[in-house]
C-alpha cells in the first residue's frame, strides 16, 4: 500500500475508534451521593453540630461533581433520597453546604428544579 493509502487507512481507523468509543460516564452516581452523605443523617434529622465525617462527605461530593451532568445527577439523587428517608429537616438540609464551607449555586430543597442546575 502506498504511504498516502496508509495515512488514509489510519485516519479511517481513528475515526471509527472515536465514533464507537463509549460515551463518558458521569463521575457522580446516586450511590456516590448516598455514601458521601450517609454520615449526615443524624444532623439532617436533629441538627446540632455538623459531624466532621459529614462535612468530609459534602466536600468530597462537591469535588466529584465537576460537570453539569454530575451536579444534576447529585441534585436528583438528593431529591429522591429525601422522599425516601424520613425525618429530614429541610432547613438543616439547605444549610448543610454552607455549614461545611462549600458554596453551591443552588438551594438544597425538594422544590429545586434539577434540570436548571448548572
Amino acid at each position: 500500500m502506498a504511504p498516502s493509502g496508509m495515512v488514509k487507512l489510519a485516519c479511517v481507523v481513528l475515526m471509527c475508534m472515536v465514533v464507537t468509543a463509549p460515551h463518558a460516564q458521569a463521575a457522580v452516581t446516586c450511590g456516590t451521593v448516598l455514601t458521601s452523605l450517609q454520615p449526615c443523617l443524624g444532623y439532617l434529622r436533629s441538627g446540632g453540630a455538623v459531624p466532621l465525617p459529614c462535612c468530609n462527605g459534602v466536600k468530597s461530593l462537591y469535588s466529584a461533581a465537576k460537570t453539569t451532568a454530575d451536579r444534576q445527577t447529585a441534585c436528583n439523587c438528593l431529591k429522591s433520597a429525601s422522599g425516601q428517608v424520613g425525618g429530614i429537616n429541610p432547613g438543616y438540609a439547605s444549610s448543610l453546604p454552607k455549614s461545611c464551607g462549600v458554596n453551591i449555586p443552588y438551594k438544597i430543597s425538594p422544590s429545586t428544579d434539577c434540570a436548571k442546575v448548572k
